[in-house]
């Protein structure tokens, strides 16, 4: 398996996942253009992708995903409540509507998405299976719900949300409208949140942890960082590779 998280931030989300027979993005919330250039710098050619699996409809998770399912007749994999909202943004791409809770299979993976919280029409995170490694995502969750967890456990690598340091917000630029919503049940997880969810999850087994959705306004990188090392450092469960998604570049890739 191969992880790499080509972005992650408010502007615009997307990773790629590399398995012995399928290349996919998880979301492609950047311009078709920048992400066919973060693949390249890693060495993929989008062309060459299988799929775009779709988490949640907002525009930070699917700017560019119809211009590549069109362009390289990359079929989208998306919830349906989803897809009748962006039915126009996916206008002529090739469609695969799954529905949350239900496992399905695509080319060598076995794909579980599961519901989070978040202000969104079906917002679900995903448990990829392969031959190689189980892979979680969860990002745009405002609260990690025992079914989160559950569906956590045994992941060899995780995506989590780590989005924002709640005295930056608190103290921060935003308005206190937007403040609520991101700190609600329908919000996004801050750093401390995030961590106490690794706590729940972390696992022998767990090789890869990458943060992911970090705030540009709210967040840096270091405190996002020291918040998980903090939870590590309690425990010798696991010892883990971390990496910190951006907005400017893709992160490095992890090879298992």
């Amino acid at each position: 398996m191969r992880v790499c998280l080509l972005a992650s931030g408010s502007k615009g989300n997307s990773l790629f996942v590399e398995t012995g027979e399928t290349k996919v993005l998880v979301d492609a919330g950047l311009s078709a253009r920048e992400i066919a250039v973060r693949l390249d710098k890693i060495g993929v050619n989008a062309s060459d992708l299988n799929g775009i699996l779709i988490s949640h409809e907002h525009s930070d998770h699917i700017r560019g995903a119809g211009t590549l399912a069109r362009r390289f007749k990359i079929p989208v994999l998306i919830s349906y409540p989803a897809s009748k909202l962006t039915h126009d943004h996916f206008r002529s791409a090739s469609l695969v509507e799954f529905e949350t809770g239900c496992s399905f299979e695509f080319r060598d993976l076995l794909i579980d998405p599961f519901p989070t919280t978040h202000d969104a029409a079906d917002p679900v995170g995903f448990i990829i299976d392969s031959h190689e490694a189980r892979m979680g995502f969860a990002t745009d969750l405002g609260i990690a719900t025992r079914l989160v967890q559950e569906k956590l456990k045994n992941s060899r690598v995780l995506v989590l949300e780590s989005n924002h340091d709640e005295n930056m917000l608190l103290n921060g630029p935003y308005p206190w409208h937007l403040k609520q919503r991101i700190k609600s049940r329908h919000g996004h997880l801050s750093n401390e949140e995030a961590a106490e969810l690794l706590t729940e999850v972390m696992h022998p087994g767990l090789e890869g942890l990458f943060l992911a959705h970090l705030s540009e306004a709210n967040n840096q990188p270091q405190i996002a960082l020291e918040a998980h090392r903090r939870q590590l450092s309690a425990t010798t469960v696991c010892s883990p590779r971390i990496f910190v998604g951006n907005q400017q570049s893709a992160s490095e890739v992890l090879f298992l």
